[in-house]
């Protein structure tokens, strides 16, 4: 699986996904071709999925965010592939998450202002098939955001 070279990479590669091949390689002490291809090896492996951008979205103008916890209504047999199907398109639903429990779906929505989340909601959220129950939870503050695993 992963020595500790490919461990030391991962944890630099966390810190600061902007480097180099070459930083990279540097910092763990090894040849810049090692790096290379032990990071395209991780890749094919799927341990390395992406590179991404994170955005400030407040900075943009969108000032709400909120999460919508749905609950789908199990008595028809396709409303979980037919509610996710219409919510991915829905371009303020950022994120989607499945879960087991009460609760079957969770929905990341953001809003340029409370009249924006409101119209959305109203037109695009309640629309959504199999909707049996929602519970929304106006995001306050985010304090803590890491993806970073001690490796």
């Amino acid at each position: 699986m992963l020595d500790d070279v490919d461990r030391r990479l991962l944890r630099h590669f966390q810190a600061d996904p902007t480097l180099t091949t070459a930083e990279l390689a540097e910092l763990c002490r090894i040849s810049t071709s090692v790096c290379w291809r032990r990071i395209e090896k991780m890749q094919e492996a799927g341990i390395i999925q992406a590179q991404e951008a994170i955005i400030d979205w407040a900075a943009l103008g969108y000032a709400v965010e909120v999460s919508l916890r749905v609950t789908l209504d199990k008595t028809q047999p396709r409303a979980f592939d037919e509610f996710m199907g219409v919510a991915r398109e829905v371009p303020e639903v950022i994120e989607i998450q499945t879960f087991l429990g009460r609760v079957d779906v969770r929905l990341s929505v953001l809003a340029k202002d409370m009249a924006h989340y409101q119209q959305l909601y109203r037109d695009r959220i309640l629309t959504l098939p199999h909707i049996a129950d929602i519970e929304a939870l106006m995001h306050i503050a985010r304090v803590k955001s890491d993806e970073v695993l001690p490796l």
